[in-house]
């Protein structure tokens, strides 16, 4: 049996089709926990309305909103040896869930998952889902690229056998964002194998937008300081280098004098990279023009997002029995 989780919040628009394709995806033993995050439009009558028809499906409430609390209430809940993440702006392929099962069959793996596929949208979403599928965009970062197959560091969204939260504990609530790559740099630490495979397909859907994206990648950026403080091993260079180019571009101007014109060379050579990817996209004039100023607000995101996240310091979190969870869930009892 395995057990879908998905973390909701204001989804009236995207949870039918998540719905619709449990309901029509095998196996046939399976359950689905929505985890909602106090949903103000209808995300919650439209489950109601299939937990009517279905008693596979659950609805559990998640009164902290945030996604790691959402995961760590389905994860509690679950009766599968199997737990499948779904997220409700990512489409999936029929037999996704079935590939899962087979990857696990077919590795020694203890998480495994897919590459994030990009589903087609507006020129801006093309434009978006271009370069976040390119080096210069995310680095090597093994979860954008399609064709890789093998172990990895993390991959997006995953499947975990249940078993492991034994020893890894639970999702760290410190994560408003990136709590899966922390999830799984922390598992492999550990010694449990992360597995991505070709054959699990599924289609996420970019931001609409620039200002969503800018956005979206600063609080990457902002969270990742703490992944790293904490799992250490999963340090690498693609963490670094935006960060690094946004401060090259703060003393920019004090570089630009007379004897140090040769600042200029990254900056020109930045741009002339950037248009490069743009005419070898095969996109649509309309689209190709779009991808520069994306890999731009990319790596400004990130970069600006990663110099303030190391400032910050983890937050315990307080439950409402007066205990506390620290980092890896476990439960301490503390003064008020």
């Amino acid at each position: 049996m395995i057990t879908v989780v998905c973390p909701v919040y204001n989804e009236a628009t995207y949870i039918h089709s998540v719905l619709d394709f449990f309901v029509t995806a095998l196996p046939v033993d399976k359950e689905l926990i929505l985890v909602d995050g106090s949903s103000s439009d209808a995300t919650c009558d439209i489950i109601e309305e299939y937990m009517l028809l279905h008693n596979n499906i659950h609805l559990l409430h998640n009164p902290d909103r945030y996604v790691p609390f959402a995961l760590n209430k389905a994860i509690n809940a679950a009766k599968g040896d199997i737990i499948v993440r779904l997220d409700a702006h990512t489409d999936y392929s029929l037999h996704y869930f079935e590939k899962i099962i087979e990857t696990f069959q077919k590795t020694d793996a203890d998480i495994v998952g897919g590459a994030m596929r990009i589903a087609s949208g507006n020129s801006i979403q093309n434009a978006i889902g271009y370069a976040t599928t390119t080096k210069f965009g995310v680095g090597n970062s093994s979860f954008h690229f399609e064709n890789f197959e093998g172990y990895t560091d993390s991959v997006y969204l995953g499947a975990w056998k249940k078993s492991i939260f034994d020893k890894t504990g639970l999702f760290d609530t410190n994560f408003k964002r990136n709590q899966d790559d922390e999830f799984h740099y922390r598992a492999k630490s550990m010694g449990f194998k992360v597995y991505q495979s070709r054959d699990i397909k599924l289609y996420y859907h970019p931001r609409k937008n620039l200002k969503l994206l800018f956005k979206q990648y600063y609080q990457y950026g902002l969270y990742k300081p703490l992944v790293l403080k904490k799992v250490k091993t999963a340090t690498n260079v693609r963490h670094l280098v935006p960060s690094l180019f946004v401060i090259y571009l703060a003393i920019l101007p004090v570089l630009l004098l007379p004897a140090f014109k040769l600042s200029l060379i990254p900056l020109a050579t930045y741009i002339a990279v950037a248009i490069t990817f743009a005419c070898i996209s095969k996109k649509a004039l309309k689209e190709a023009v779009l991808i520069p100023p994306v890999y731009v607000t990319l790596h400004l995101a990130y970069g600006l997002g990663f110099l303030a996240g190391l400032t910050l310091k983890p937050v315990i979190n307080r439950d409402e029995k007066g205990k506390v969870r620290v980092a890896n869930n476990t439960e301490l009892t503390v003064n008020s």
